[in-house]
Formats: C-alpha cells, sequence, structure tokens
C-alpha cells in the first residue's frame, strides 16, 4: 500500500520529506502502533540508527508500566522469588 502526502503537506510542516517519514515512524513507534523493525523502515533508517535517534529523542525502547511492574510483582510471589 501506497500513501501519497501532497507536497504542501510537507512544506507546511517545514521538514525534508525524510524528515516527516522519520516523526511518523517515531509517533507509531512511541504509540506502540509500530515495532522498531517497521518503524526503521518507515523512517528509510537501519534499526541502529533508529534507536539512536529514539534516544535523541529521550523515547524508550520498552514500554513497561505499573500494570506489567504488578504482573511482575505476581510472578515472583508465586515462584517464590519475593
Amino acid at each position: 500500500m501506497s500513501i501519497v502526502i501532497s507536497d504542501e503537506i510537507v512544506q507546511a510542516s517545514q521538514l525534508t520529506p525524510r524528515e516527516f517519514c522519520q516523526e511518523i515512524a517515531l509517533f507509531l513507534f512511541q504509540t506502540g502502533r509500530l515495532t522498531i523493525g517497521y518503524a526503521s523502515q518507515l523512517a528509510d533508517m537501519q534499526p541502529d540508527t533508529f534507536r539512536q535517534l529514539l534516544k535523541q529523542r529521550n523515547i524508550p525502547l520498552y514500554s513497561y508500566d505499573v500494570e506489567d511492574f504488578e504482573l511482575d510483582l505476581k510472578n515472583l510471589r508465586e515462584l517464590g522469588r519475593l
């Protein structure tokens, strides 16, 4: 599938076409919509380079929330490790 974004929209963003795709990829990765592999493809970057971009933007590689933490605690208790 191809998506066409008008030159007018890209120009209004004051980004280059490559930067525009990178911003979309960053957003979709950050919101959990794309894996790092797909996001780096969308950004037209190698995965290591995309990881560096994430680091520059202070975007974590992994999303670990309170629910994940509570589940880990529960599992550790059940295993007798806590």
